[in-house]
Order: C-alpha cells, then sequence, then structure tokens
C-alpha cells in the first residue's frame, strides 16, 4: 500500500495501537478524535490492507532466563539461490533467531540470536549454526546491554514531518 493513502487519522490509530494493542475501540477512537463505528471501519481497513499484520503481547526475555542477546554474521560459500534458500529455510526452524537479514557488505547475513547463556550458545553455534550446509564463516558479537530497543515503527508521514503521537 503507498504511504501516501494513509491520513494522519490512520497515523494515530497505528500510533496508538503500537503503544497499547488491547486498547478498547472506543478509547481509541476517543484518543484518535473519531466516534467508535468509524474506528473500527479504519482498524479492520488497515488489517485488511495488510498495513496492520497482527498483534502480539511483548515478553521480556529476561523473566524467561535469556539474557545473551548475540548479533552473528555469516558468510556462504555460494551466494546462489540454492545456498541462500536453504540457509534461510534452515535458520526459519531455529527459535534462538530472533531476526534474520540478508545483507550486503562482508557477510550474507545477519542474526539476532537470544539465548540463555554462553554455553547455550555455543550449543546453537555448533550443533546448529555451523552445520548447516554452506556455511563457511560465522562471526559473533555479544550485548552487553540494550540502549534503544523498539517494537513501533515510525508512523510519521514521510517527507512532511507530521508526528503520529
Amino acid at each position: 500500500m503507498p504511504d501516501s493513502a494513509l491520513d494522519a487519522i490512520d497515523r494515530r490509530i497505528l500510533a496508538e495501537l503500537q503503544t497499547d494493542g488491547r486498547i478498547t475501540n472506543h478509547e481509541l477512537a476517543s484518543r484518535v478524535g473519531l466516534s467508535p463505528s468509524p474506528c473500527l471501519r479504519r482498524v479492520r481497513q488497515l488489517e485488511d490492507m495488510g498495513v496492520i499484520s497482527g498483534y502480539v503481547g511483548l515478553v521480556d526475555p529476561a523473566a524467561l532466563g535469556l539474557h545473551v542477546s548475540a548479533f552473528v554474521r555469516v558468510r556462504l560459500d555460494g551466494q546462489d539461490d540454492r545456498h541462500l534458500a536453504a540457509f534461510e529455510e534452515a535458520v526459519s526452524g531455529f527459535p534462538e533467531v530472533m531476526e534474520c537479514y540478508l545483507m550486503t557488505g562482508e557477510s550474507d547475513y545477519q542474526l539476532r540470536v537470544l539465548v540463555a547463556s554462553l554455553a547455550a550458545f555455543e550449543i546453537f553455534l555448533r550443533q546448529k549454526l555451523t552445520r548447516i550446509a554452506g556455511v563457511s564463516q560465522v562471526t559473533s558479537s555479544f550485548a552487553l546491554r540494550p540502549v534503544v530497543y523498539r517494537t513501533a515503527i515510525p508512523v510519521e508521514a514521510r517527507g512532511k514531518g507530521i508526528s503520529a503521537g
């Protein structure tokens, strides 16, 4: 969907839902300046258009004993579609991999891996990641602490400087 198809009210709805996905429609309507029926119609339209792709509960990793966040750069020995697809399919099945990006530059992929300990990371590395066919180099860095962590994407109108909240 083109960015320009979203108006200021849509953007306020998105900002509010990213702040509190469990907000009632009545409260959401009040916060964005609509009555409940038009607000609900807009939310459903944003869902139908794929702008809102789902709703989740955010869980604190430390509360589950997941204290180690590693950033892993992976280089493959081949960058053809077959190698890329095999790697992507394999890492998609690893619950420790929170994010995986195909990259430009020195490495082919960047992963964010979440585990309980350095020992758990070593097991992940030795028993899962390096066993994927085609992996030729792995470089890891460990996060000491988060400085900025956001789940809400910016919803302001591009180039217009309009803040969504």
